[in-house]
Formats: C-alpha cells, sequence, structure tokens
C-alpha cells in the first residue's frame, strides 16, 4: 500500500468512527429527553390526582362539620347544606376523572354515606367511618406513599 491509500483509509475510518460516535451520543441524548419527559409527565399526573384527592378531602371535612355540629346540638354553620352537599359531589366527580377506579370508587361510596346522613338526623355511623377509611387507604396508594396501611 501506498502513503495516499493509506491516509485514505485512515481517513475514512475517522469519519466513521465520528459518525458512530455522534449517532451513540444523539441516540443517548434522546433516551435521557425521554426518561425525563416520562418522569415529568409522572409527577404533573400525580399533582394533579394529589389536587383532587385534597379538594374532595377539603369537601368532605366541611359536610363532616356539619354532621358534628348537629351531632353535638349545636347551630350550624351559615352555609346553606345543600350547598355543602353540591360542592362534595362536584369534588368526588374531579376524584373520578384523575384517579384511579379503586380510589373513585371509595369516593363515591363515602360521598353517598355522607349525602345519607346529611338528609337524615344522625351525625355519626360506622359506615360514614368505614367508608372514610376506605377512601383514605385508596387515596394513599394513589398517591404511591409506599407506607404501611395505618390502624385505626
Amino acid at each position: 500500500m501506498d502513503g495516499v491509500t493509506v491516509g485514505t483509509v485512515l481517513a475514512l475510518i475517522g469519519v466513521l468512527l465520528g459518525t458512530t460516535g455522534t449517532l451513540i451520543g444523539q441516540q443517548l441524548a434522546n433516551r435521557v429527553e425521554v426518561q425525563r419527559d416520562q418522569r415529568q409527565r409522572a409527577d404533573a399526573a400525580r399533582a394533579e390526582r394529589k389536587e383532587a384527592i385534597s379538594g374532595y378531602l377539603k369537601a368532605v371535612q366541611r359536610v363532616e362539620l356539619i354532621l358534628d355540629r348537629r351531632k353535638l346540638g349545636m347551630p350550624t354553620l351559615d352555609d346553606p347544606e345543600d350547598e355543602k352537599l353540591h360542592d362534595l359531589w362536584l369534588a368526588k366527580k374531579a376524584v373520578e376523572l384523575v384517579c384511579s377506579a379503586r380510589a373513585a370508587q371509595a369516593a363515591h361510596d363515602y360521598t353517598t354515606a355522607l349525602h345519607t346522613l346529611m338528609r337524615s338526623e344522625q351525625g355519626r355511623s360506622p359506615v360514614k367511618r368505614e367508608r372514610r377509611e376506605a377512601f383514605m387507604e385508596a387515596a394513599r396508594e394513589e398517591l404511591e406513599s409506599g407506607r404501611a396501611r395505618i390502624r385505626r
């Protein structure tokens, strides 16, 4: 082989190695970008579920306050009970839209129990407590807390 051929072969090998390195670098960069995008989507979805669950719990707390005050014989707040029930059902629908079927069903069962209590004269019910516990465990699972179940 003469010097020109060796130079040409070495130049081609250099181009081949450079191209290969560039393609591998782009592939790795794309993979990292895809992983980052997936993580951001998962974080956004979790935040959306957390917001729905928090909104639902706020609405639940308002209804439970009315039930607790009624049971203790205290005057209820000035807000109409129907409005609180409406807010509760609306918050439940947000849970249904963004959470798992298990969490949505638990929210529905809990909301139904609270609605029934609001329309009756009772303030406490073992069903309400069971439904609350079921929802809280479903919500903890929904938010992927990874923590052990709470003994109640």
